[in-house]
């Protein structure tokens, strides 16, 4: 206590040099011997740390993994209720064969065509709208070209507007959510094949509607390519 009681300045002057005060300088005395008791303490808190970080460890690598199934599970669910604007698939052959066209609703459907900043492909559809009537299939095109010197995956996300017309929209093939190879400057027509559910003419809220629009944007595939969820592009 000697040294300490001379004045702070010896031990500030030690601080500021970055040295570290001795045991019995300043205030500060050595202990001697050790405490069993606590030795057992501070083994128990290491025992339950390794635990928890083994579980937080685990409890993560749970999540990345449902985060990974969690777009194709949604990407289903909205694709068989039309959630987000997203067409359903109606490959049901038979289903399609019973149909009854309703003759007297007609419906103008319009083909818009984007590509991501990622993609060096030209998009388009061939035909700006066509019409139909529920219950009636009806095939349209759209037209995809790599005007590269070099191969492109492309895939593909959609959407219908509007959003709530969605899980009337029955696509039976598209191109949709599959990658699609184009060699240098190769050029592919691309079918999409599909019907408006006859139950559409029958739901009040599409009373009003006689226009839909069916959208693709094409983004380049790529390894941990994170493509937007269905009608939140």
């Amino acid at each position: 206590m000697a040294l300490c009681g001379r004045g702070w300045a010896r031990c500030a002057r030690g601080l500021r040099l970055g040295a570290l005060p001795r045991p019995g300088l300043c205030g500060t005395r050595g202990v001697r011997g050790s405490n069993p008791f606590t030795r057992q303490q501070e083994e128990e808190w290491r025992r339950r740390n390794r635990s928890a970080v083994g579980y937080i460890a685990a409890a993560a690598v749970g999540m990345v993994g449902l985060s990974y199934a969690a777009v194709p599970l949604y990407r289903l669910y909205c694709q068989a209720t039309g959630l987000g604007g997203t067409a359903g698939t109606g490959g049901d052959a038979e289903r399609i064969e019973r149909m009854e066209p309703v003759r007297d609703r007609l419906i103008r459907v319009t083909f818009n065509a984007d590509t991501h900043a990622s993609i060096q492909w030209n998009f388009k559809p061939q035909q700006s709208e066509i019409y139909v009537v529920p219950g009636e299939t009806a095939l349209a095109f759209y037209k995809a070209k790599n005007p590269t010197d070099k191969p492109i995956i492309g895939i593909s996300t959609y959407n219908v507007v509007p959003f709530e017309a969605g899980q009337y929209f029955n696509k039976i093939q598209c191109f949709c959510f599959e990658e699609q190879r184009l060699n240098p400057q190769e050029e592919v027509d691309m079918p999409v094949f599909f019907y408006i559910d006859p139950e559409f003419a029958e739901d009040p809220k599409m009373a009003k509607v006689d226009l839909i629009t069916l959208s693709y944007t094409f983004f380049e595939a790529k390894e941990g390519q994170k493509l937007p969820l269905p009608g939140y592009q």
